[in-house]
């Protein structure tokens, strides 16, 4: 009986999600018409909350009626916990500190932009989806971290590679977070419950992807000028910069998709979309940083670097990037065998099919290694040189997903149907 309802409750979710997605796909004309979709979409909202609570209700209830695990079961159960929470880039974050790894997840469940974290004096966290729009904070994440890496939870970019290779095979609510659910070191797994899509308003989509450097994701123009004080000549130059940085938030505005992406080449599409103009963007500053930045003499360079948010330590990056460059090299199980064996255990791939998993296979080894490569071996000193690794590391990811979207292509049109279905829910169908 709680299986069957817990069927017909996946079927409603699915239901009300569909319905979610179609209301955040509409644009309507004029404020009444807007406030109407707004309070409507809240409404829908509100009911797929309530389905996905009671959902996971149902499942604890079916998990306690079922029959304990053989010591057989448990032991392979907690191999592979284990094996996934090494194989990441994010491993040797994830136990260092419990208290940064509780505040770090508080930024990222809540989805808070870097100012929002600040404010409650937490460091920024990488935030991979606010609804259907991946790295949201991209346009402000990059132009802060360039400023301020200390504002930032030292794995902010072990994080971000793992969360790009996992959305493509988990989606969206992955058992394999990077920030792993459950910061206490040592910690299961098996513990993890999906939580859902963050639901997120029209007007908050509206304010990401139609005027980024404004509001919560505004360059720091305002306080580069208290604190350099520029001359006549350095403030033209500034006003170049902050010419630049509108340029650039321009490009995210083509960039958001209101609509979520379902299937894994289509997730796939979508981040490389948001990391594509992101470059794009860094690409636009850089020049007009550049000269700014040079302009000034040795104690305005002093007072710039010194900018930031009262939070975490400016010694620290350097060490972090050194633990980071020393972690890169190691295998990345958790992200390229994980995946594959999941999807071999739930869709049954065959001839041909077999062949072309084979091929998304190889590509997604290579794939993290092109990610391994860009990591760091220390922190540049200056926002110049930090900017020009965010370069590197964002044309890494590129890259990346250049190499894994041919061939998961190819894998997903071999596939029939009921494949399809359960590929694109593979965090659902298939337990760790």
């Amino acid at each position: 009986m709680l299986s069957r309802q817990s069927t017909e409750r996946q079927t409603r979710i699915d239901r009300l999600q569909q319905r979610v997605q179609q209301l955040q796909s509409q644009k309507p004309e004029g404020l009444r018409a807007q406030r109407s979709q707004e309070r409507l979409l809240q409404t829908q909202n509100r009911l797929l909350q309530r389905e996905q609570r009671m959902q996971q209700t149902d499942q604890a209830r079916l998990q306690r009626l079922a029959p304990p695990p053989s010591a057989e079961r448990s032991a392979a159960a907690t191999a592979a916990a284990q094996a996934a929470a090494r194989g990441r880039f994010v491993a040797q974050f994830r136990s260092n500190d419990a208290l940064q790894a509780r505040t770090a997840l508080m930024a990222r469940e809540n989805g808070w932009a870097p100012r929002h974290a600040w404010r409650h004096g937490h460091r920024a966290a990488f935030v991979a989806w606010l609804g259907p729009v991946f790295w949201p904070y991209a346009y402000s994440d990059i132009f802060s971290y360039t400023f301020w890496p200390y504002a930032y939870d030292p794995g902010y970019w072990a994080y971000a590679y793992d969360d790009f290779v996992d959305t493509v095979f988990w989606g969206t609510d992955s058992p394999y977070s990077a920030y792993a659910r459950y910061p206490e070191p040592g910690a299961a797994i098996t513990d993890f419950r999906a939580r859902g899509r963050a639901s997120v308003s029209p007007q908050t989509l509206r304010q990401l992807c139609g005027d980024p450097d404004k509001g919560v994701t505004a360059w720091p123009i305002a306080e580069i000028t208290r604190a350099v004080q520029p001359t006549p000549e350095q403030r033209a130059l500034l006003d170049e910069l902050k010419a630049a940085a509108a340029k650039a938030a321009d490009v995210f505005k083509e960039s958001c998709a209101d609509s979520y992406a379902m299937t894994p080449p289509g997730r796939l599409r979508a981040m490389t979309n948001r990391v594509s103009a992101t470059l794009e963007a860094v690409r636009i500053v850089r020049p007009a940083l550049e000269q700014f930045y040079n302009s000034l003499n040795d104690e305005q360079k002093a007072r710039f670097n010194a900018l930031g948010p009262n939070v975490g330590d400016r010694s620290q990056p350097q060490q972090e990037a050194n633990a980071e460059a020393e972690r890169c090299g190691e295998p990345k199980s958790s992200l390229t065998q994980l995946p594959i064996e999941r999807i071999e255990a739930v869709i049954h791939p065959a001839g041909k099919q077999k062949e072309a998993l084979d091929r998304l296979s190889t590509a997604t080894k290579n794939a993290v290694e092109k990610l391994q490569a860009a990591c760091p071996d220390d922190v540049p000193l200056t926002p110049l040189g930090r900017l020009e690794a965010m370069e590197k590391r964002l044309d890494a990811m590129l890259q990346a997903a250049a190499l894994v979207l041919p061939a998961l292509d190819e894998f997903y049109a071999t596939l029939g149907n009921e494949q399809k279905a359960r590929f694109n829910t593979l965090q659902q169908t298939a337990s760790p």
